[in-house]
């Protein structure tokens, strides 16, 4: 998730009649994301288990001023768990496959998977490792957090999540009418994928690669660079059905302008931390993407080469 958030302006929820949604939610992942999800749902009163790899002393969500405590149920083994009503993926995107054994376990007849990953096609991503026949709802995150050490999670700023317009969406929103978590649906899904991926696109590598925060563009050539590599996505987009245009990069360009130039991206989060990158779900799709439709990207496959090698580096010095 880039930490640079950036919300369209989109009509809220729709009110609905159908009655409250079940409650019982697993959350896979205790990252930014995941945490602080998990966090804000139980601080709405739902019921709450937080699927993790190795157990966590607490959750401790720090924002602005403000340091509260979520006393959230914590399972470290898929055996500990059955069906819920909602299964919240948040893992990175490279992790989905890891997740396998928990959605086999939480997934029963009545169970909705919302994927709050990076990227593109998250549905396309998840299914293989889900029931057959399990909805996914695919999921934009604008939350801009930080995960400080295990089980701490620093908010900045943004608490918002675009699905795609439907059924399914509207039980999500109902889900989470009580949190602080905002849902909005939205009609052209596929152009808002995109677009939150623009988001990304530049700032995730580029201060990943350089290990600087988002105030590096303020200098007039890495902002150009930026430009450019959003120029090359936008006619990938637009060959993926997305409606992206020139507003969309100066649009991009503007926001990281604007940010606190102390701000990061959780790509460079995960370079500083030594844990392995998202590279091939921001950059990666946009140069894949490039070769189904035989448009050129050379300046993202520079960066999606780059950002390989560092991969590599950081896994060999895990393993």
């Amino acid at each position: 998730m880039p930490q640079i958030p950036q919300v369209p302006e989109t009509p809220q929820a729709p009110q609905t009649s159908q009655a409250p949604a079940a409650g019982r939610i697993a959350v896979i992942g205790a990252g930014a994301i995941g945490g602080y999800a998990a966090a804000l749902a139980h601080w709405a009163g739902l019921d709450v288990t937080l699927c993790v790899r190795s157990p966590l002393d607490g959750l401790t969500i720090e924002s602005g001023d403000t340091v509260r405590t979520a006393a959230v149920r914590v399972a470290t083994d898929p055996a500990q768990v059955g069906p819920v009503d909602w299964v919240l993926l948040t893992t990175k995107a490279q992790d989905t496959p890891s997740a396998e054994g928990w959605l086999r376990r939480l997934c029963g007849p009545g169970t909705a998977v919302a994927v709050l990953q990076n990227g593109v096609g998250l549905e396309e991503r998840v299914a293989p490792y889900a029931p057959e026949g399990t909805p996914i709802l695919p999921t934009i995150v604008y939350i801009s957090a930080e995960r400080l050490a295990p089980g701490r999670i620093l908010h900045h700023v943004a608490s918002e999540l675009h699905v795609p317009e439907g059924p399914l969406a509207d039980r999500f929103a109902a889900l989470l009418a009580g949190s602080e978590l905002r849902v909005r649906p939205v009609a052209d899904f596929v152009t808002a994928a995109w677009r939150k991926l623009f988001t990304n696109l530049a700032a995730n590598p580029v201060t990943a690669l350089l290990q600087q925060r988002i105030g590096v563009f303020a200098d007039p050539e890495v902002a150009g660079l930026a430009r450019d590599l959003l120029h090359e996505a936008a006619a990938v987009a637009r060959a993926e059905g997305a409606d992206i245009g020139e507003r969309d990069v100066e649009g991009t360009l503007e926001l990281y302008a604007l940010a606190p130039p102390d701000g990061g991206s959780s790509m460079l989060y995960d370079r500083l931390a030594g844990r392995p990158l998202e590279h091939e779900y921001i950059t990666g799709a946009v140069v894949r993407a490039g070769e189904r439709h035989g448009i050129g990207t050379p300046l993202n496959r520079m960066l999606l080469i780059l950002l390989r090698a560092i991969d590599r580096e950081l896994r060999e010095s895990a393993s």
